[in-house]
């Protein structure tokens, strides 16, 4: 799996968006949910996951939550009981800050981007599950995390999934014929991870593993 930027900045990035959130809804009174909507809408969350070296090592994660509050228009107002007026950093660690922390890992080791993320579970629900994943190894999380997706996309069927089931050939086949990995074939069909993110010598194999064309197995929003 290609991915944007290296293991080496993972938790760099993870401690940026564990800040950014806890100074976002903790010093600026900004809800869990209306931040992370604003982190999509300002660019920043796909700028960070192509690798943007200004989000993934050039700036602070105070910094990150005022770009994107400046790039949405939102006019944030700092409670400066709870954080410094100089660097805005506390020294405990809230359930937004781990929230923040922990879904940067999941979108690192999933490659599923922020926005399908949020398609699948809001951001105030991954900071309720602060008790008791917040002393769970990370790998608990990402299984947590994938099997709420896999529950919540049932009732949503991946062009992959119908291609599949169309060729008359079980996930284990198909993984056979293109030599995509059998865990990461069932993944893309869940949506667990996305598709668009594969590699295009696994897209290609798939396609010509299921007589169709590249763009037919891809989740393409055509109305955009």
């Amino acid at each position: 799996m290609t991915r944007a930027y290296d293991k080496f900045f993972l938790p760099n990035v993870m401690e940026k968006m564990g800040f950014a959130a806890d100074f976002a809804v903790n010093g600026c009174s900004v809800s869990a949910d209306s931040f992370y909507d604003f982190f999509i809408a300002s660019k920043v969350a796909s700028q960070l996951e192509n690798g943007s070296p200004l989000f993934v090592c050039g700036c602070s994660g105070t910094e990150l939550a005022l770009t994107v509050f400046e790039r949405v228009g939102y006019d944030a107002k700092i409670n400066k009981k709870t954080f410094s007026s100089e660097d805005f950093v506390r020294f405990d660690r809230s359930p937004e800050y781990w929230a923040g922390w922990i879904l940067a890992s999941y979108q690192w080791n999933t490659q599923v981007s922020f926005s399908k993320i949020r398609e699948y579970i809001a951001f105030s629900e991954i900071v309720r599950m602060y008790h008791p994943l917040h002393e769970a190894p990370e790998e608990k999380f990402i299984d947590v995390m994938n099997d709420i997706i896999k529950a919540k996309s049932l009732q949503k069927q991946t062009n992959l999934h119908q291609l599949r089931k169309n060729a008359g050939l079980t996930q284990k086949e198909l993984a056979e014929l293109s030599g995509v990995n059998l865990r990461t074939l069932q993944q893309y069909e869940i949506g667990a991870k996305d598709i668009n993110r594969a590699s295009g010598d696994s897209i290609n194999a798939l396609a010509r593993a299921l007589k169709c064309n590249f763009y037919d197995v891809m989740e393409l929003n055509l109305e955009t």
